[in-house]
């Protein structure tokens, strides 16, 4: 293997890092998307019933939510292994839990027949799936932006970043497709051929994987290290001594789109058939077509940060979140099918795009290489478990309180000005030498500061 690599060429190296990053992202979120998707639409009947349905289907939502308590912890143990064995490995390790835990959801009894176990179990596996997803994303951003040539970072590290919006595409659309199929009998046994579906892109992926490199980056730290003969240090404890102020940031700055996508995703669904009483199909192709939007635009906004910098191009997405918020939410309420997908459309190719397409880069650029695996990671799913993953069910549950959806507004106002808050107090990164990054004799500005840059 290390004869092959070393006959690569950069750009080869490069192309392909970006696909084993890009690639392995979109598996592992159409797997976690299926779940929500599933959960939103048949797991409140199938694993928690109850005499009232809008009972049943907030159980189900928060289930959903259950899988993001163990993001932190997948963040610190795959944070860790990455920046002491490697990128590689750790993708390797987080793919596997992901695809087989993703795979045996498929086959679980419901509750008609084991009772108390089927909810149990499906806990479980969410949990599972959680840690490894925990894992996941820091290590797929890092190899892309750690390996992008100079100037085009923010355009690398945006591609991984299509892998939520690729995933959510292929695994709505795996479900629409389940239900044309089985028709009545996808309560049954159609929600689980999504599922089933994921051993063979386990396969394609773990191959694509295999064959990537390692991180030019993470092996030049690691013969630096072994040169000087320095004991490598435990990255945990570095990251929250040493770089407070760049974790805070990179928790808080995820505010604009942690909990919000999942309330034009997960919660949209829920809320178009359960509440408004609108065939469920109205909710999915909204979400199809929305997303399909937001994976042609994260590039795009990935290039335009390599120009104009992380903070404008966030702060744009930032802006067109705040304003369009009431206005999007008035179009759902129409039930109009048009003004619901225009609606999700705006949020996602416009707002979410921007603010989330700059995320790898400017994350990688707040840490030095010994601890970035750990420092992007703890923050990215710190700020998950805070947010994203019981948006939906409050949000549900808010629903039933007012009445309507002013609530909701409010929430996706207030995180994003917290976002915008976080953002600003970080320097524009787009010219910092990455691998001079917690080092004072290379940054821009002369700048003297280890902790943070």
């Amino acid at each position: 293997m290390s004869s092959t690599l070393s006959a690569m060429t950069p750009d080869q190296v490069r192309r392909k890092s970006l696909i084993s990053g890009t690639v392995g992202a979109i598996i592992e979120w159409y797997e976690y998307t299926v779940y929500g998707t599933a959960a939103a639409l048949v797991f409140g009947n199938l694993f928690f019933p109850a005499t009232e349905p809008g009972v049943s289907q907030i159980a189900a939502l928060a289930s959903f939510g259950v899988g993001f308590l163990a993001r932190p912890v997948g963040a610190f143990v795959a944070g860790h292994l990455g920046d002491k064995i490697g990128r590689k490995s750790t993708l390797i390790l987080t793919f596997l839990i992901m695809s087989a835990s993703t795979a045996t959801i498929g086959l679980l009894p419901t509750y008609e027949a084991v009772g108390f176990w089927a909810p149990v179990l499906l806990c479980v596996l969410r949990l599972t799936q959680g840690f490894a997803v925990g894992g996941e994303w820091g290590g797929a951003a890092i190899i892309a932006v750690e390996n992008a040539p100079a100037g085009r970072r923010g355009f690398f590290g945006s591609w991984p970043q299509i892998g939520v919006s690729c995933g959510l595409l292929l695994g709505t659309g795996a479900v629409a497709l389940s239900q044309a199929v089985s028709g009545d009998q996808f309560s049954n046994w159609g929600w689980r051929l999504p599922f089933l579906v994921s051993v063979l892109l386990a396969a394609v992926g773990l191959y694509i994987r295999l064959n990537a490199s390692e991180s030019p980056a993470f092996l030049a730290a690691k013969a630096e290290a072994e040169r000087k003969q320095e004991a490598q240090k435990a990255p945990i404890p570095v990251v929250f001594k040493y770089h407070r102020r760049s974790l805070l940031i990179a928790l808080f700055s995820r505010f604009a789109e942690a909990g919000n996508y999942y309330l034009f995703t997960v919660f949209l669904l829920s809320y178009v058939a359960t509440t408004l009483k609108l065939p469920a199909y109205y909710g999915l192709i909204a979400v199809m077509i929305g997303s399909a939007l937001n994976i042609l635009m994260i590039p795009v906004f990935g290039a335009i940060s390599d120009r104009v910098g992380r903070k404008r191009t966030f702060f744009f997405g930032a802006g067109v979140i705040i304003v369009s918020a009431w206005p999007i939410f008035a179009m759902i309420q129409t039930g109009n099918p048009f003004a619901i997908a225009l609606g999700v459309a705006i949020f996602l190719a416009l707002g979410h795009a921007a603010v989330y397409s700059v995320l790898p880069a400017f994350y990688c650029e707040l840490f030095p290489t010994e601890v970035r695996y750990t420092g992007i990671s703890v923050g990215y799913q710190t700020a998950a478990i805070l947010l994203a993953g019981f948006t939906p069910v409050i949000a549900s549950t808010l629903v039933l309180w007012s009445g309507g959806t002013w609530p909701l507004v409010v929430i996706i106002v207030v995180t994003t000005l917290i976002a915008v808050a976080a953002v600003s107090r970080a320097r524009e990164s787009k010219d910092y030498d990455l691998d001079a990054i917690g080092k004072t004799a290379a940054l821009p500005l002369a700048s003297t500061r280890t902790g943070s840059y």
